[in-house]
């Protein structure tokens, strides 16, 4: 309950973060991947129409604000 004792302070104390040499085609390597992966956007994606007790529990709650019946938006669930 008493007073929390002193931190001691660090003297000067200089860490050094050293990496060990990488080679020059490997990195070359992981960047092109990296950049493929980050890059990558998937072509025909299919909407997925969610099961109808899901639907329903939504629209009870109020959460459903649209229609899934609706003809301007039949395409996204094809």
């Amino acid at each position: 309950m008493g007073n929390k004792p002193a931190k001691p302070e660090l003297e000067n104390v200089i860490l050094l973060k050293v990496a060990p040499p990488l080679d020059r085609a490997y990195v070359r390597w992981l960047a092109r991947d990296v950049a493929r992966i980050h890059g990558f956007t998937p072509t025909r994606i299919r909407a997925v129409k969610p099961p109808d007790h899901y639907v329903e529990y939504m629209q009870l709650n109020g959460w459903l604000d649209v229609s899934l019946d609706d003809p301007d938006l039949a395409h996204l669930f094809k």
